[in-house]
Formats: structure tokens, C-alpha cells, sequence
């Protein structure tokens, strides 16, 4: 199985302060890959400089996706050849719908793909066969994108984005956040539909429960900027059990 992406030596850091010192990481097409650190491990960062975001400067190492070097596109060429990046905390658009952003989107990638743009009816087909799964009604399609939304909708809203999108690599970062278990299901339910041979995601999160429902292929654990330890998805339980402390001490010695 061919990488997606290739991470090698990776340190970056954010005004001045370095914040990964040295990762390393392989994802092979359709895998699924979590990582799991505590608060300040580098996790959020990392998913930042996978989707372009100025002010996360990588200093060393490389990052290679489909065997290209990723940091020779900028955001709007990395969304068009394919990356998602799903926020902890959405942000909110006021005054645009939920509707005339997906669309807009939708289109914009497609143009840059050398596709047909998507006319109103044609897109509206395609919208409604993911709203009623994720329980999106047309109240929450009209108003500003994410604008009073609870937690629970702005995540679903996110990954009706990432259904329209059908990007080959997506970044999930901390997409339980702030979810009630119900909520959860729903936005699980929701990624694992968009599970396939062509399709590879970065799941990021603080706690297990998430890796219930979206079970990884593989586990990372992240710790003072660098995988303190890498496995299947028995690691996940291990940490849930054990906690953090031992794979913070090592990696920080190291």
C-alpha cells in the first residue's frame, strides 16, 4: 500500500517557540490514524501545518503527500488536491448560509480540479443525501454557517463539509470536543460513512471514547512534540487505563 503521506523529522514551531521537535509519521492510502497527547503536546499544531495555516513555521524535516512536497502549495492548493482539515472549535460566518458556503466550496474545489461546477439543482441532490443521516435540517442550512449553533452542529456541519468536499486525506482534530454521547454517535456514524480504500483520515483526540466509534487502524501517542509511542488500537485502551504520565516522562527525556 502506497503513503499518502510521509512526515519525516518534522519540527515546527509558532512565534519563535518550537512546538514539534521531531516527527515522524506514515499514512498509507485508506488507513485511519489517531493521535492522542495531552493538552500542549503539539497535537493541534501538527494539523495546522498539514493544512497550511500561517504562523506554524516548519524549520526542519519535510512532509511529502501523494509524493509531492506539501509545503510548495498553499491552503487553497492543498483543499483542491484533496486535505480536509475538520477544527476543534468551528468558526463562525455571519451573514453567509450554510447552503450558498457549501456550495461555493464545493464548486471552488471542483474548478480547481478541472471539473463541471455543480448547478443549484444538482447541488441540492447532493446535499440532501447527507443532511438527513447527520440530522441537518433546512433552519440550520439557512442561517450564517455555524452562527448559534451548539457544539453538536457545528461539528456535524463539519463533516457535511468533509461529505461534499470527498477529499482523499482528512484531519479531524479533536472533532469530539464539547459532544454529548448522542452527538458523538451522530458525527462518528457520520466520518465512518466516508471510511474507503481511497479515502485516509488524522484522527485527533485527548480521549478514548472517540476511538470507540471511529475505530484507527493505527495509535500515536504525542508527547513534547514528538510520538513518544506508536500501535494498534489496543494503545488507545492502554492509555485510557494508565494515562499519560509514563509516555510525557520518556518523551521528555528523550
Amino acid at each position: 500500500m502506497s503513503n499518502i503521506l510521509e512526515i519525516k523529522g518534522l519540527h515546527a514551531e509558532v512565534d519563535g517557540t518550537e512546538i514539534l521537535k521531531g516527527i515522524d509519521l506514515s499514512i498509507g492510502t485508506g488507513e485511519v490514524h489517531a493521535i492522542m497527547g495531552p493538552n500542549g503536546s503539539g497535537k493541534s499544531t501538527l494539523s495546522y501545518v498539514i493544512s497550511g495555516r500561517d504562523g506554524y513555521d516548519i524549520t526542519a524535516g519535510s512532509i511529502s503527500y501523494q509524493g509531492r512536497d506539501l509545503t510548495e502549495l498553499t491552503i487553497e492548493e492543498r483543499a483542491a488536491q484533496g486535505i480536509f482539515l475538520g477544527f476543534q472549535y468551528p468558526v463562525e460566518l455571519p451573514g453567509v448560509s450554510s447552503t450558498t458556503f457549501l456550495k461555493t466550496a464545493v464548486n471552488a474545489v471542483r474548478r480547481q480540479r478541472g471539473e463541471d461546477e455543480l448547478d443549484a439543482v444538482q447541488f441540492m441532490k447532493r446535499l440532501r443525501q447527507h443532511t438527513a443521516s447527520l440530522n441537518i435540517n433546512d433552519d440550520m442550512l439557512r442561517r450564517g454557517v455555524n452562527v448559534g449553533f451548539s457544539g453538536g452542529e457545528k461539528k456535524r456541519n463539519e463533516i457535511l463539509q468533509m461529505a461534499l468536499l470527498e477529499p482523499y486525506f482528512a484531519v479531524l482534530d479533536e472533532t469530539d470536543s464539547g459532544l454529548d454521547i448522542d452527538a458523538l454517535k451522530v458525527v462518528a456514524d457520520g466520518v465512518n460513512a466516508l471510511r474507503g480504500p481511497t479515502r485516509s483520515m488524522l484522527v485527533i483526540t485527548h480521549y478514548q471514547r472517540l476511538l470507540d466509534y471511529i475505530v484507527p487502524d493505527y495509535v500515536h501517542v504525542l508527547a513534547h512534540g514528538r510520538i513518544a509511542r506508536s500501535g494498534g488500537k489496543e494503545l488507545a485502551l492502554e492509555l485510557e487505563e494508565k494515562g499519560y504520565g509514563a509516555f510525557v516522562d520518556g518523551a521528555e527525556a528523550a
